[in-house]
């Protein structure tokens, strides 16, 4: 089978999997919490939370809080690291964690960037996962705001790359797939990592940026 054949298999499946929500994407927990990620994605996550070993993750689009807890809960396995997670609305539902800190408010918000930064700046070692409004100025903004607290080495995860008919949605516009083509031009210093890709279904295609450079030691 051709690499065109492949890929328009994959792509029948992935839009297969998007479509069936209430019985995939939207029918997933981590120990109880409701979590909307592709678990390929979070096998990837947890890899690269424990090769990276950041103090601090960074997370825009805390939803349920599911996919927090999810890396709170590896990062008790490892022993130590943190996640703020940061969005516009408010929920008493979502899990409590000594690990996990709630921001309310847009990710965009001043007031909020400067508690990101200031907490950010406390930390060796820093890893960011943007996933709050999808429109493309928003994630682009996003980009440019947060890619500055990124570590070398560390990783700037734009998520849900894959709407837009690539292959999902392709009635909603351009979002994050073009908000990073368009970051991409001008930021020499991340590069994606298709390796991050090695399952092939996968909802942040080209969306696992790598910032260039040695990473810190621990």
């Amino acid at each position: 089978m051709g690499s065109n054949a492949h890929q328009d298999v994959l792509d029948a499946f992935h839009r297969l999997y998007y479509d069936l929500r209430e019985r995939t994407r939207e029918n997933n927990s981590w120990l109880g919490v409701k979590i909307w990620k592709c678990p390929l994605d979070l096998w990837v996550y947890q890899e690269l939370l424990y090769r990276v070993r950041p103090d601090l993750v960074v997370e825009t689009g805390t939803y349920k809080g599911g996919s927090a807890y999810f890396m709170a809960g590896i990062f008790d396995l490892m022993g130590y690291g943190r996640v703020l997670t940061v969005d516009v609305d408010e929920d008493g539902d979502r899990p409590e964690h000594d690990r996990i800190e709630y921001v309310t408010g847009s990710s965009l918000d001043p007031a909020v960037l400067a508690q990101v930064r200031e907490e950010a700046a406390r930390n060796k070692t820093v890893l960011v996962i943007l996933d709050s409004d999808h429109h493309c100025d928003h994630v682009l903004a996003e980009l440019r705001e947060y890619s500055g607290i990124v570590t070398p080495g560390s990783y700037l995860i734009v998520e849900d790359t894959n709407i837009n008919g690539h292959p999902v949605r392709a009635e909603y516009g351009p979002g994050p797939r073009e908000a990073v083509d368009i970051f991409l031009a001008d930021a020499r210093d991340f590069v994606p990592d298709a390796a991050c890709e090695k399952f092939l279904l996968t909802w942040n295609a080209g969306g696992y940026l790598r910032r260039v450079g040695r990473p810190a030691g621990r």
